[in-house]
């Protein structure tokens, strides 16, 4: 299964992160399919960039945000777009 999720980037206390579709079975920070977006917490607010018509493309197919990602995406505005059931925690 796909999963839409993050993956850590950055150096010790300065989290940074992507936003990968990425086969369940595969470790955090491992093998991925294609990025996504990048998001950044340490701004103030939080930046999010999102390509939205490939995240779009991915959640058609079936793949399934983790429940971060989701939040993410609906103060994005995406989920608005795609009828995607709520993740699992």
């Amino acid at each position: 299964m796909v999963r839409l999720r993050l993956t850590r980037r950055g150096r010790r206390k300065r989290p940074f992160f992507r936003i990968v579709a990425a086969d369940s079975r595969m470790p955090r920070d491992g093998r991925y399919i294609e990025v996504l977006g990048t998001y950044d917490p340490l701004k103030s607010p939080a930046a999010v960039a999102l390509k939205q018509e490939r995240v779009l493309e991915w959640l058609k197919k079936g793949a399934q945000p983790s429940v971060t990602v989701q939040n993410l995406l609906r103060k994005a505005g995406v989920l608005k777009q795609s009828k995607v059931a709520p993740a699992k925690a």
